[in-house]
């Protein structure tokens, strides 16, 4: 395998490849759930760190040392090529060293079960995870007083919402059944701009940008009598999202080893969040009576608008708070995550979720060992596994459901790691692959997740000058 020389022609290639995936994306997903809150809301952690678990505050790049050939066929430690660029904790862009361009892909397969009535249902759905550059900006100057300095921009969903629900029941006070439908799409987005700062141990970073999206509901109801045909309505709340936001985190190291100058075991502790924020919002109200044919097509008898509806939603504070121990061949961490959601509010209305809480433990191995010898690819890969728990922040019809799982992965090399190129370009495959759970054996209605994810993290030396042609 040579070493790759990204170019700008070739990071382009690949997002517009991307953004052809995200659009033709098969939107197959049917997730009651989604139907509450902001919906699904999407995995907020790179796919490198998903594979353990989605463990995210203590997790940075170039701190730890890689084992690299040198002469003999043996090993030394040289600073460790980035896997990925951790957008869920900022202050770990300080750590940049290479420009990283980062994409991720993701396939989930949802198994849904009802225990009354006794049914099961599949559907399965593709999607772009995020798109991300990131760059450093430390001078050589700041590198000699341990300052770091890294920037970064990408785009990533925050929620789906996706579901179709057939709905039969009998009236209150009259024997005809009632029929219903309730259908909704959209989703929340952010593009965001990220900046971390590292002044020796401390680092400190901050997210900035726009979320957009919208959430669509529809309701048709139909009174079912054998004698007697009634008109049908129609309810529809269209409403679209936009509106700035900011979070933030910091990073505390504790090097626990060095060799030289360089750290080679090191406790890392972080925090991340963002204060509770409100969002824009614009809603269009459509209220009809519609009449259907013999082949199912709708007909509007009569109707109601109201446009424009002014109004935001509050979006809840959060809190993470974790550590990692990383060496060269050992990344273990724990996280401990906190969400307000009793605070959120759609146009001051509340919904069925719930605070909640999520623990996360992650580990990640790597084979090579300084000073021997070996030439087998598989000793280059890192291998990845994690764990997580806690209440679901959905609680509908009064119920709290557990959400856990189990996830593995992989952090595979495309360049060869026995010829490093000049300008730093490396490449990495980033997989996971995600057992989840929502609900259990008590509860009506249990939702089975799983999530493949596929990610590449190109890296390149960017933006910096060579003494020496």
């Amino acid at each position: 395998m040579r070493s790759a020389k990204l170019t700008m022609a070739k990071i382009l290639t690949v997002l517009i490849v991307a953004c052809g995936l995200q659009m033709s994306a098969t939107a197959q997903e049917n997730s009651p759930y989604s139907r509450y809150g902001l919906g699904d809301l999407t995995p907020n952690h790179n796919i490198f760190t998903r594979g353990m678990g989605g463990i995210s505050a203590g997790v940075a790049e170039f701190i730890t040392l890689d084992p690299i050939p040198s002469k003999m066929n043996t090993f030394k430690l040289q600073p460790t090529n980035s896997t990925g660029i951790n957008f869920t904790n900022p202050a770990s862009l300080s750590t940049i060293g290479n420009t990283v361009f980062d994409v991720g892909v993701d396939v989930d397969y949802r198994i849904l079960k009802s225990t009354n009535p006794a049914k099961k249902f599949t559907s399965a759905n593709t999607y772009v995870s995020y798109l991300q550059l990131a760059f450093p900006l430390a001078t050589a100057k700041m590198r000699k007083k341990d300052i770091g300095w890294g920037m970064s921009l990408g785009l990533k969903p925050v929620s789906r919402i996706s579901y179709k629900i057939q709905e039969n029941r009998r009236g209150p006070n009259i024997t005809d059944s009632i029929s219903s439908l309730k259908e909704g799409s959209g989703g929340v987005n952010q593009a965001f701009l990220g900046t971390g700062l590292k002044i020796k141990n401390f680092s400190i970073g901050i997210n900035a940008g726009y979320m957009f999206g919208s959430k669509d509901i529809s309701v048709i109801t139909q009174i079912v009598n054998d004698s007697m045909y009634h008109y049908a309505s129609s309810h529809a709340d269209k409403t679209t999202i936009g509106g700035f936001f900011i979070n933030g985190g910091i990073q505390y190291d504790l090097p626990l080893a060095r060799k030289g100058k360089d750290i080679t075991k090191n406790l890392r502790i972080g925090v991340y969040g963002n204060l509770q924020q409100n969002l824009n919002a614009s809603n269009d109200l459509i209220r009809e009576t519609v009449i259907f044919d013999a082949n199912g097509n709708q007909y509007r008898i009569d109707s109601v608008y109201e446009n424009n509806v002014e109004g935001n939603i509050r979006y809840p504070a959060m809190l993470a708070a974790g550590a990692v121990y990383q060496d060269a061949n050992w990344l273990i961490g724990a996280d401990f995550e906190y969400g307000n959601w009793a605070g959120y509010r759609y146009y001051d209305q509340t919904d069925q979720v719930q605070n909640n809480w999520t623990l996360r433990l992650g580990t990640q191995y790597f084979p090579a060992k300084e000073g021997k010898a070996t030439s087998r690819y598989f000793n280059f890969v890192k291998y990845r596994a994690g764990f997580y728990y806690g209440p679901d922040y959905i609680k509908s019809t009064g119920v709290s459901r557990p959400e856990y799982g189990f996830s593995i992965g992989t952090g595979m090399p495309l360049t060869s790691v026995k010829r490093p190129s000049y300008m730093g370009g490396y490449v990495v495959l980033n997989t996971a692959l995600e057992f989840g759970s929502r609900g259990n054996k008590q509860t009506n209605l249990r939702e089975n997740l799983v999530r493949f994810s596929i990610g590449v993290s190109m890296n390149a030396r960017w933006f910096q000058k060579p003494k020496y042609n």
